[in-house]
């Protein structure tokens, strides 16, 4: 697929027509609040792997509702002291995996946090553990419809509370630094980020590749790649529904998070993306709150955007950082 967004020039001029609910900010301290009135109960107990260069756990601890959702905690083998702590989302349809496919960032002397996606993991990779126990209104098959009669039903309302409270449960652990906390991911994976990086004032770097729920009002006219076009399935059948869904969806955007940002920042996007198309990646890039932050582009890339050349990237920009 050749450039279909629009041009590099103009992407970086975009801004979103996406606008923030006047309780944006409310409704998600009151889900926090509600989130915390639960027991953290973060359990780290050892994994028996096979390798020899790193301490891996299998962790579960209570997310949203008091939900159990799980996770790999993997540290350098032996290591002393605090260290660094990289917490990682996944991207849509995918679960934790096993442990031994995530050696990258404890492989750099960090702690790694993998958090699995509740109700995902069926989609590719090695599968998750972590069922979502919560039912929604009828929806189309996937998760971007679940719940989408109201904000307080969405799917997503549990996923970034669960991402926010796997930065707790990360920081619990006694060999990682609460202070030196920076959170990433891809696609689905970059929109949790964005969302744990609006609603987590004290991260000290986020890194979102080509990330996914950003710009839904341009995203889902813009292209007809699932997961997106889900949303667009559903209201072919529930005629004269967008502009409810679009209410529901605007407390989800990244845009709106991005614009609560208080951490530098590095993003990622493909120019030929037709998944995450690069005008809804630049929407959170231009609306980024905090002055330090930079995005790579990748020309002549779809949807798998930067890939091990964005991941040199972001271990060379985080030496500055954690």
């Amino acid at each position: 697929m050749a450039l279909f967004d629009l041009s590099l020039d103009e992407l970086r001029a975009y801004r979103s027509d996406s606008a923030a609910p006047d309780d944006f900010d409310a409704f998600w301290s009151t889900t926090l609040a509600e989130t915390r009135a639960h027991d953290l109960d973060a359990r780290f107990e050892p994994v028996d792997t096979g390798l020899t260069t790193v301490d891996v756990f299998d962790v579960t601890f209570n997310g949203f509702g008091g939900h159990p959702v799980k996770g790999w905690l993997t540290l350098p083998a032996n290591a002393g002291g605090p260290l660094p702590l990289v917490v990682e989302f996944v991207g849509y349809g995918g679960g934790r995996g096993l442990a031994h496919e995530h050696l990258l960032w404890a492989s750099t002397g960090r702690a790694h946090f993998l958090m699995d996606t509740r109700g995902q993991g069926s989609a590719w990779g090695a599968g998750g553990g972590t069922a979502d126990p919560v039912g929604g209104a009828p929806s189309y098959p996937g998760f971007m419809t679940r719940g989408l009669d109201a904000p307080e039903n969405y799917y997503y309302r549990r996923v970034f509370t669960d991402g926010v409270r796997a930065v707790e449960a990360a920081r619990s652990h006694p060999a990682t630094d609460a202070s030196r906390t920076v959170v990433l991911g891809a696609s689905q994976g970059g929109g949790i980020t964005l969302a744990v990086g609006g609603l987590v004032p004290d991260l000290v770097a986020v890194a979102p590749d080509v990330p996914f729920l950003c710009d839904f009002p341009r995203a889902t006219v813009l292209t007809d790649r699932h997961p997106y076009r889900e949303i667009g399935l559903f209201l072919k059948t529930h005629r004269g529904r967008a502009a409810d869904a679009l209410r529901t969806l605007a407390y989800f955007d990244g845009v709106h998070f991005a614009s609560r940002g208080t951490a530098p920042a590095l993003f990622s996007t493909a120019l030929e993306d037709q998944t995450c198309p690069p005008s809804t990646v630049y929407a959170a890039f231009n609306a980024w709150a905090h002055e330090d932050k930079a995005i790579e582009v990748y020309d002549f890339n779809d949807h798998e955007g930067g890939g091990p050349f964005q991941e040199a990237a972001k271990m060379r920009w985080l030496r500055a950082y954690a």
